[in-house]
């Protein structure tokens, strides 16, 4: 009896421990790679190799800082009701621009993209893109670690079959969530980088 009861103990505690993401594989990474080089010739392969390195690491890093132990809607109840300190699509996707925009790229850019912004049913998800430097939000790659508690899922932006992004900016401007003061013609000072890359 004794021995069922410690047996039982032992799967309860196992059952809630953190389940943290498998680390990704070589072929994972090199996919992703070549995905990200592969949107411009101008996109270097040493910086594109780097990006998906980190992108599939942080993510997995990030699961075990929010405490990941749910599928993602129950780990955002908990964010919400204070049980978690991070862990929503946006905490995941502002870290992940965050942590990549660290390595100074030059041939990629971050930025941030939305989708269901416009449903009444839908929750609005939020996600970090990685592009070519100087080309559209719609021409990046997504990179989502949120979707799957905390395994990176990536695809083009256009041939996401889950969601329709859209550039955060768009977004926050139609809904009033980003006004702009009266600047002169000749004003030389520039925009705040978030609002002058989408």
């Amino acid at each position: 009896m004794r021995q069922v009861l410690l047996l039982g103990v032992m799967l309860l505690l196992a059952a809630c421990a953190p389940s943290v993401p498998t680390r990704a594989t070589p072929p994972d990474i090199t996919a992703l790679a070549q995905a990200i080089a592969a949107l411009s010739p101008d996109v270097d392969a040493a910086e594109a190799a780097r990006a998906a390195q980190i992108s599939f690491a942080y993510s997995r890093q990030l699961a075990q800082e929010y405490q990941i132990t749910d599928p993602p809607l129950i780990h955002n109840a908990k964010v919400n009701a204070g049980l978690r300190p991070r862990g929503l699509c946006y905490h995941w996707a502002e870290d992940m621009e965050r942590r990549l925009n660290a390595e100074g790229f030059t041939t990629l850019e971050l930025t941030r993209a939305i989708a269901n912004s416009e449903s009444r049913f839908l929750i609005e998800h939020s996600t970090a893109v990685i592009k070519a430097k100087g080309t559209l939000m719609q021409d990046g790659v997504v990179l989502d670690p949120w979707r799957h508690g905390g395994k990176l899922f990536w695809a083009p932006v256009h041939g996401d079959a889950r969601y329709t992004w859209k550039p955060r900016t768009d977004v926050l401007r139609a809904k009033g969530q980003i006004r702009y003061a009266q600047r002169p013609d000749t004003s030389v000072v520039p925009l705040p980088a978030d609002l002058s890359q989408d």
